[in-house]
């Protein structure tokens, strides 16, 4: 029988996530680098701690609660910036335009390509950060897209159904078209350029491409480089969608 201390212990990717860190998949890269210590000693894949030890990343100790409150940001993004934490290049990022608002070490869920714009959301919390981006969630994301030359008959019907390109199998959820140069279009699988490669395909480019809505999230009146924090409704929107079954989830978890 498992004793109450077993019982207690968790996985330190998932901790590590929980306590704001990053998101899972990006924790676990960080063992795996060798730039997280538990009591001194370098962790390893599938550790599992109690959460009253020691822990170091890069060096500096980890001052975390599993309660501590979590912050939820939304920032409508130019174009012309990187959806990093830093570039080696200097080219401008996204996280930029927040990072003098906000005391709290904020990651973005998931990413714009560097000539999109639209909404961008940044948390704190790992663990519905990686819930956001798993394909399994399957969250909408909500693009205008302004093409420089009108789209082909079929366009919409084509992409619903899947294309295949260079090897790779693009699917919209929905396709709506407003004029014969533009379109809404909704994607679940959020693979990288995703609408500019299928546009490709088509022959065409994108002359603006904005993304409007992430899940429930929408904000028409952001002016772009401008940033807000998510409502309590629109954060427990978020959660309902990522798990619908568990509408407190992630409360200091």
């Amino acid at each position: 029988m498992m004793g109450e201390s077993e019982e207690k212990l968790v996985r330190l990717h998932v901790f590590l996530a929980s306590a704001g860190v990053a998101s899972r998949r990006a924790c676990e890269e960080m063992i795996r680098q060798g730039r997280v210590a538990v009591n001194g000693k370098t962790a390893t894949i599938g550790q599992k701690i109690n959460g009253h030890e020691k822990i170091e990343i890069d060096g500096e100790i980890l001052v975390a609660s599993l309660q501590k409150p979590f912050r939820y940001v939304l920032l409508n993004k130019p174009k012309g910036y990187l959806s990093s934490a830093s570039d080696p290049e200097g080219r401008p990022c996204a996280i930029d335009l927040i990072a003098k608002g906000v005391q709290e070490r904020l990651y973005n869920v998931g990413r714009l390509d560097q000539w999109s714009s639209g909404l961008l959301l940044f948390t704190n919390d790992g663990d519905l950060a990686s819930r956001l981006m798993h394909p399994s969630g399957e969250v909408e994301k909500e693009y205008l897209v302004q093409t420089d030359a009108p789209l082909p008959a079929g366009f919409a019907s084509n992409f619903v159904r899947g294309i295949l390109y260079e090897g790779v199998r693009y699917r919209a959820r929905s396709v709506r078209l407003l004029a014969p140069d533009r379109a809404v279009i909704v994607l679940v699988e959020g693979k990288n350029r995703e609408i500019r490669r299928v546009l490709e395909h088509f022959g065409l480019r994108a002359k603006s491409l904005a993304r409007v809505r992430i899940g429930p999230i929408q904000d028409a009146s952001l002016p772009q480089g401008q940033w807000r924090d998510l409502t309590e409704d629109e954060v427990r929107a978020l959660k309902r969608v990522v798990n619908p079954n568990d509408r407190d989830r992630g409360k200091g978890q």
